[in-house]
This record gives structure tokens, C-alpha cells and sequence, in this order.
């Protein structure tokens, strides 16, 4: 560990000259200075490129007034960084966390109030917060607005989904900021619950590329007491302000001195491979909270839950529901049996997974969707046909763990109020992990999902679970934010439109699956749910015409491009049989990695990604593309020298295309070294998987 701190006080009784910080590199610069009227504001630049420009920061403060002019600069502080540190699970064995920081004191003449502004540079791009350090003039205080700008230069190429403070679950689109409006969205897309914000308001993750070829990223990290950043978008002069989610009375946040926001980011790249490796959304994050982890665990896991999505069968008891919430024509049977979780942790012990879920095992699904009623689940009762004791007693003797559902169905308070019974309810049956469920309109009632009380209650489950020794994998949460790394025990969540679309609406596009880790997961892994192998749904009822629009070999490689150290084989078991060549990668396929390597990068196009298995010599590559067939040549340079492997490729067959044939595939197997080039073809929607095993 190496760290050196410098620290020089500037006093100033007026306007100060900028200051600025640069990262490492040198290659970025933030500066920070304020007007004539003692307004802050900062720039970005990149290779001396302008990438944020004259951008004003601060607040409106309720029944207090303005809180972003009228400064002056009491004193600065720089200081350097270069440690680093081990995540639980992640990515890579080690992280390193280097930068450079500059904290500005400010002092607001006429209230004598005061606010501190921190930058830090790292060599992925800027960060900066707000601090109110504790006060006589300001204890108790709530945020009207907050008024961070980031000023653009150029009408730049934007992917882009719309500020909806109930959901991210949205298709992609791909167009030029000047050409974002909301009211032009097709909104018939099998949301359960939307709340924009309004007609020209996106939300972050915001992925853009210049005309110059910059490729530029606005997020936030650690989000914690405080609601999330959406951005407002003014299409003709390209400027972005933050837009913060709303409570149930129209405030945005209430703090205490000392305080501290969020930080907000901007990544900046001529490459985009380093948007996708970045680890400075972590590194804004604090340390483990938990001391000892052993307990947290990588996990692939298979379960009840596909077979509700195309109608196989349902949640419910009476069999009256289906995943698209309309009245099926006849009674379907319940998925969540007994009998059929003894079916799945068969399939899991053969195969070698480690865990199943079951969905629907509890009461309460009958009406559990649409009514906005507070007491749907206990979440400790089972229906009559789970025998929760048999069923324990027997995954237990296959050697399988148990993974716990419970959808709230939006009913925050109630599912608080029973947290501890249902944790302690799970550990009494051996449950380790906990999928969550978030449908609907919350209650408390007038709250968002990405409201500063949700924010809490999504940060406050990990927490409240690690206590019981309980992993956390939430859905139709808030987006993460990195905060993953203080709870190590939040494994994965899902907040972006999932596999489970293609079950039952128009589905997601084949562009779909290479902007998501430019967006979604610079915040944390995903529960995508990959590995469909059925791909269109007529299969089960010839008037179907949904589909996944993906091939079957792209399928495969999301297991590498999609980070998770939870991962699903989400089809039915009967499935994979018929396809047990192309099984195999799921079954060999790490979810915890020693090291990763982003080999090929271009947002809604294309992405290839290689990752070496923690404790092992394999490695595993995934490379994906949109709608177009693509051909490519990787050099397995990444591979140790010196040593030989056998290659296994899953890959498109010759007439492959996510539409018209996508189960065209074909499996080889070839001996490579470091100094190998592989040819890869990639059909339309298509993907290419390979496992790379070292040769005796």
C-alpha cells in the first residue's frame, strides 16, 4: 500500500484563480474554479479535447434558498492515491485504486454557510461530491433540487433509455442527444409500472460517443441516503442537469450535517474496452462492512421460474396468473411443487450446480399484481403442495443449497416489517441467498423506486442480511452503484430489461445485450438469467411468436460478456438435454474470476471479452454482436506462455441468424497456444463461446 497526502491551504477573501486536478495519466484534467458572482463550476477535459465544459454545481435548498452562488474559497486540499484492494467476488483477483484528489472549501458570504467540493482524477475519468461538514448554520436541511450541470460539446451519439423513476427495464435507443424525446417512445413494452419524469429527462448510466471518437459515460457512485441522479436533457445546446427522484411529498432528500452526496462521474475514452473495464465506480465505494466473508460464495443455479414466463405453468395455487398478467384461457398447474423441486435439484446435482430456486412457493400470488394492496406475502408460509421440510431435507443430502424468492409486489413497509422473521425462517431451513422482487407501485404510497427512501431500504436488506449470512439478489431494485463492494453480500441485482422480456413481449433486440455493459453493468453485475436454449416460444404453443433474439451460441457467450457471480442456467431442464453438447460451456463456465481481459469493444455493436477462473488456469471467452453477422480475429496473447490448451468453441452454425435459424450451432474443439489468432464468425445476433483448458 502506498499512499501520499499533500496538503496546501490557499486563504482567500474573493474569487480564487482555477484549480485543477489531472489524473495520473495526465491525460484528464478537471478544473474547477468560481464567476464574478461566486457560482462554482468545473470542466473536463481529455488529451487537452473539451469533454465537459463550463458546467455550474450546487443546490436549492427547502425554505433556505440558494445554496450555489455567493462563495468564496477558504481553502484547498490535494492529495495522492495508489493502493489497492480485493474484492469478495468480482472481475479481477485485485483492484487497484489510484488517483489524484483536490477538496475545495467553500463559504457562502451571506449565510456563512459552508460546502466543500472533492475531485478526484483517476485515469478512467472524474469524480466529485458535495460534503456539508457540520455546522451552526446548517443541521437539518432538505435538498429542493440539486443543480449539477454537465455541459456537452457536440450533439454526440447517445444510448439512452428514458428518466423513469420506477424502472429501468427499457429497450435501448440509439440516436444523437439532440433527437432524445420521450414523447416519441413506444410505451407499449411490458412494463408493469412507469413514471417518467419528464419529455427530455434520460436516465445514467448516460453512454455517449463524440464525432471525434471520444467515448464518454455521465454515472453516479455510491448512492446511499439519497436519491437517484436522472439527467435533464436541453437537446439544443447539449446540456445535462441532474435530475433527482422525488418523494412522496415532491422533496428530494433530507440530511444532516455533516452530509455527503453521491459522487458523479465522468468516464472518458478514445477506447471504448476502458469504459467497460473501469474500476473506478468500485473504487468511490467504501471498504467491506462485513468482516468476515467466507460465507459469500460464487453461485450458478438453475430454478422454477422460466417455466412460469412462457406458461408452462404458474406462481399461484389456483393457476390463474401467467408472467404477462393476463387471464390464461384455462387453469395452468402450479409450477412450485414439491415434486418438481425434487425434479430440479436432480438436474442440479447431475449437472453440478449449486443452487435452485423456487418461485411461487409461498401464498399470496393470486392477487399479488395491480391491486397496490399492503399484505400480499408473510413470506414464511408455504402453499400446500411445498413441503419447505422435505424439500430442505432433500437438497441437503444432494449436496444442493436452497435459494429463497420474495417478491414484495412493491409493499416495502410489509415486507420491513417481516424482514427478520423471513430471514430467520430462511436460515432455519438452510436457504443462504435470497432473490427480490419489486413489482408494482410502492408502498409506502407516492414513493418511486429510485426515491431516497427506497435507496435506503435496498441499501438497508444487504445489510439486515448480513446478519443472518444471507446473499441478495435483488430485481426491480434501483440500479447499483458500486455499492456492492461495502456489502459484498448484494451479489447481483437485475434493474435493466432482462432475459425474461423475450418470454412473453416484443423482446430484447440483438443490439440489446452490447450496450448493457456500458450502462447497466458499470454499476455492479447483473442477473441476466442467460442460457435460453428453446429460443422461440411457439414451442410451447404454436400461436406464440415471441422469441429471444439471440442464437443459441450467443446465449452462451453472455455468460462471459454479462458479469455475474450469479449465474442461472434459466431454461427448463428438459432443454438442455436436448442439447447437451452446448450445455456443457454453462456446466464449465466459472462465475468468479481470477482476471478479465476486454479484448474488442464498440457500444451497440459488438464485445469480446476474455476471463481467467479464480484458483485455475482456464479461461473463458465470450464475444457477442448486434443485428449484423460479424468476422473477427483474436490473438489468445492473454493465455500463458508456453503452454498448450484445448480450445472447446461454441459457435454459430454456417446458416445461423437469431431470427431465422438461431439453433444453428456447432461445437470443435482445436489445441492453442498465447500465439494462436482465432477466426470468429458471428452470425446475425449471434455469439461465440469458448473455454480454454490448459494440456497436461
Amino acid at each position: 500500500m502506498n499512499k501520499l497526502f499533500v496538503t496546501l491551504m490557499l486563504l482567500c477573501l474573493g474569487t480564487a484563480s482555477a484549480q485543477s486536478v489531472q489524473s495520473p495519466s495526465g491525460e484528464i484534467v478537471a478544473e474547477f474554479k468560481l464567476d464574478n458572482t461566486g457560482r462554482p463550476f468545473y470542466t473536463v477535459t481529455y488529451k487537452n479535447q473539451p469533454v465537459v465544459t463550463k458546467s455550474y454545481m450546487g443546490f436549492s435548498l427547502k425554505d433556505i434558498g440558494q445554496f450555489d452562488s455567493g462563495f468564496t474559497i477558504t481553502g484547498t486540499k490535494s492529495a495522492v492515491v495508489n493502493d489497492s484492494w480485493k474484492p469478495v467476488l468480482g472481475e479481477v483477483a485485485v483492484i487497484q485504486n489510484k488517483y489524484n484528489e483536490l477538496s475545495v472549501s467553500l463559504r457562502q458570504q451571506e449565510s456563512g454557510r459552508l460546502l466543500n467540493i472533492i475531485f478526484r482524477a483517476f485515469d478512467e475519468g472524474i469524480a466529485f461530491r458535495y460534503e456539508f461538514p457540520k455546522q451552526d448554520n446548517l443541521n437539518y436541511f432538505v435538498i429542493a433540487s440539486e443543480n449539477t450541470e454537465f455541459s456537452l460539446t457536440d450533439d454526440h451519439k447517445t444510448f439512452w433509455i428514458p428518466g423513469d423513476y420506477d424502472s429501468q427495464e427499457y429497450v435501448y435507443n440509439e440516436t444523437v442527444l439532440s433527437q432524445v424525446d420521450n414523447d416519441k417512445l413506444n410505451l407499449n413494452n411490458g412494463i408493469a409500472v412507469k413514471s417518467i419524469g419528464g419529455r427530455y429527462i434520460v436516465q445514467s448510466p448516460l453512454m455517449m460517443k463524440s464525432k471525434s471518437g471520444l467515448y464518454i459515460n455521465i454515472f453516479e457512485a455510491a448512492v446511499v441516503n439519497y436519491p437517484v441522479m436522472h439527467l435533464n436533457l436541453n437537446p439544443e445546446t447539449f446540456k445535462l442537469t441532474s435530475q433527482l427522484v422525488p418523494n412522496a411529498v415532491g422533496d428530494m432528500a433530507y440530511l444532516q450535517a455533516p452530509a455527503a452526496t453521491p459522487w458523479r462521474t465522468v468516464m472518458v475514452s478514445d477506447d471504448a474496452r476502458d469504459i467497460v473495464a473501469q474500476k473506478m465506480i468500485l473504487n468511490l465505494n467504501e471498504p467491506s462492512k462485513i468482516e468476515d466473508t467466507s460465507w459469500i460464495k460464487p453461485m450458478k443455479y438453475v430454478g422454477i421460474w422460466w417455466e412460469m414466463h412462457v406458461g408452462v405453468s404458474t406462481w399461484d395455487y389456483s393457476g390463474t396468473q401467467d408472467a404477462s398478467q393476463k387471464k390464461p384461457t384455462a387453469r395452468k398447474p402450479h409450477g412450485a411443487t414439491t415434486e418438481n423441486t425434487k425434479r430440479y435439484i436432480d438436474f442440479a446435482k447431475k449437472h453440478g450446480f449449486d443452487g435452485v430456486l423456487v418461485e411461487g412457493w409461498n401464498t399470496g400470488w393470486e392477487d399479488w399484481f395491480g391491486n397496490w394492496k399492503e399484505e400480499v406475502f408473510d413470506f414464511t408460509t408455504p402453499y400446500p403442495d411445498f413441503d419447505i421440510k422435505e424439500v430442505t431435507e432433500y437438497a441437503k443430502k444432494q449436496g444442493v443449497k436452497m435459494i429463497m424468492h420474495h417478491e414484495t409486489s412493491g409493499s416495502v413497509s410489509n415486507y420491513e416489517r417481516r424482514l427478520d422473521r423471513a430471514y430467520k425462517f430462511m436460515r432455519d431451513y438452510g436457504y443462504g441467498a435470497v432473490k427480490t422482487g419489486y413489482v408494482g407501485r410502492i408502498i409506502p404510497r407516492g414513493e418511486f423506486h429510485d426515491g431516497q427512501a427506497m435507496v435506503n431500504h435496498f441499501n438497508y436488506v444487504p445489510r439486515r442480511a448480513a446478519e443472518y449470512k444471507v446473499m441478495v439478489n435483488s430485481h426491480e431494485s434501483s440500479r447499483p452503484t458500486g455499492v456492492h463492494r461495502t456489502w459484498p453480500n448484494y451479489i447481483a441485482a437485475e434493474a435493466a430489461r432482462g432475459n425474461e422480456f423475450n418470454g412473453w413481449s416484443d423482446g430484447n433486440p440483438p443490439m440489446h445485450e452490447t450496450i448493457l455493459p456500458f450502462t447497466r453493468l458499470l454499476g455492479g453485475p447483473m442477473d441476466y438469467t442467460p442460457g435460453i436454449f428453446e429460443i422461440k416460444m411457439k414451442v410451447y404453443d404454436p400461436s406464440k411468436t415471441e422469441q429471444v433474439h439471440t442464437t443459441l451460441a450467443k446465449q452462451l457467450a453472455l455468460y462471459v460478456t454479462m458479469y455475474s457471480p450469479l449465474q442461472m442456467a434459466a431454461d427448463l431442464p428438459e432443454n438442455y438435454e436436448k442439447y447437451p453438447d452446448a450445455f456443457q460451456f454453462i456446466k464449465d463456465v466459472a462465475a468468479d474470476w481470477q482476471d478479465t481481459k476486454v479484448l474488442e469493444a464498440e457500444p451497440g455493436d459488438y464485445l469480446t471479452i476474455a476471463r481467467k477462473a479464480k484458483g485455475s488456469e482456464k479461461w473463458f471467452l465470450g464475444a457477442i454482436t448486434d443485428e449484423n453477422a460479424r468476422n473477427t480475429t483474436i490473438t489468445l496473447n492473454f493465455l500463458t506462455p508456453g503452454k498448450k490448451y484445448k480450445a472447446v468453441i461454441y459457435q454459430d452454425g454456417k446458416n445461423a441468424h437469431w431470427k431465422n435459424d438461431p439453433i444453428n450451432y456447432e461445437v470443435k474443439t482445436v489445441e492453442v497456444t498465447s500465439k494462436t489468432k482465432l477466426n470468429l464468425k458471428l452470425a446475425a445476433g449471434g455469439g461465440t463461446a469458448i473455454s480454454f483448458v490448459p494440456v497436461n
